[in-house]
């Protein structure tokens, strides 16, 4: 169960890294998703900043938990749009983008499920403090 818990790291860390390309050097489809939702080029940016440090996250064991739960906010915002806004197929990509959330969300969620026991003893630990 290790190996499966590092395979989802390693591959939500992979397609939240390789986007990044698309996102820092304004491709004309970022570009487009982001002005299609009105936040370009911050939301562009911003949602850059978080997969990188959701992926430097995911990919040191010890943090691993906060960098899922960092890639689930963000592939939780990526599907919505989709969902709401954008679409399934945006630009004619066949919806590869918006299975490529999906995937990294349920490849965050393994982790999650992996460290859940990490997350609620640090999680009891500051409400007992209180």
């Amino acid at each position: 169960m290790k190996i499966l818990q590092l395979v989802a790291r390693i591959i939500a860390a992979a397609i939240m890294l390789q986007t990044l390309y698309f996102k820092f050097t304004a491709h004309p489809e970022s570009v487009y998703i982001f002005s299609t939702l009105g936040i370009e080029p911050f939301g562009r940016i911003g949602s850059g900043i978080a997969e990188l440090i959701a992926s430097i996250l995911l990919l040191i064991p010890k943090t691993a938990w906060m960098g899922a739960i960092m890639g689930l906010g963000v592939m939780a915002g990526a599907i919505i749009s989709h969902l709401t806004i954008l679409g399934i197929d945006v630009k004619n990509d066949g919806g590869q983008l918006f299975y490529m959330a999906l995937f990294t969300f349920v490849c965050c969620l393994i982790v999650v499920f992996y460290e859940r026991l990490k997350i609620i003893n640090l999680a009891s630990g500051l409400f007992s403090k209180r």
